[in-house]
């Protein structure tokens, strides 16, 4: 794992209202989510925030349709993980459709709770239970997708299919065209 600066993630703690602790579990819980599963795949952790699309993509230099980004929905009783590409958006026809339901994002303390991951770092690794996690088909579009890493300023770059295997995923089209 490249590493920022010590400061970096004390600024970045504060500014998200997390203890030093939280953020070290969150980002040492996808760490070693590879370090088991897959050891060539780095986490980068840079000393700028990536917690949104337009950062995360200046961040790691590539489109922010490359940001594949992890939305914690609830249909139901059910809590799911859906990845998507950073400007996609869900299509609540097409979800509704596949789910048998309306999704409903869940709030940052849900997220933390359900993922062990901060708002602006979730992701479908490290996990602290399994979740159904579902990769919508915009990612399919390219070689490399970058998703967070555990923390507001970690990523991964990773091919599309390969997350698919490494979390178990299940391929869906529920965005918008």
């Amino acid at each position: 794992m490249r590493a920022a600066p010590k400061s970096a993630p004390n600024r970045i703690c504060r500014a998200a209202g997390l203890n030093r602790e939280f953020f070290d579990m969150s980002l040492g819980s996808v760490s070693a989510f590879f370090a088991a599963r897959a050891p060539d795949i780095e986490v980068v952790v840079t000393q700028s925030s990536s917690a949104t699309v337009v950062l995360a993509a200046e961040a790691h230099g590539v489109l922010p349709a490359q940001i594949a980004k992890t939305i914690c929905l609830r249909v139901g009783d059910r809590t799911m993980l859906v990845v998507t590409s950073g400007i996609a958006r869900l299509d609540n026809r097409k979800f509704k459709d596949r789910f048998s339901g309306k999704p409903r994002m869940l709030d940052a303390q849900e997220v933390v709770a359900a993922t062990s991951h901060p708002v602006g770092g979730v992701c479908p690794f490290g996990l602290p239970s399994p979740l159904p996690v579902y990769c919508d088909v915009s990612l399919r579009e390219f070689a490399e997708v970058v998703p967070a890493a555990g923390a507001t300023n970690a990523a991964v770059r990773i091919p599309p299919q390969r997350m698919v295997d490494l979390t178990g995923a299940e391929w869906v089209d529920v965005c918008q065209a």
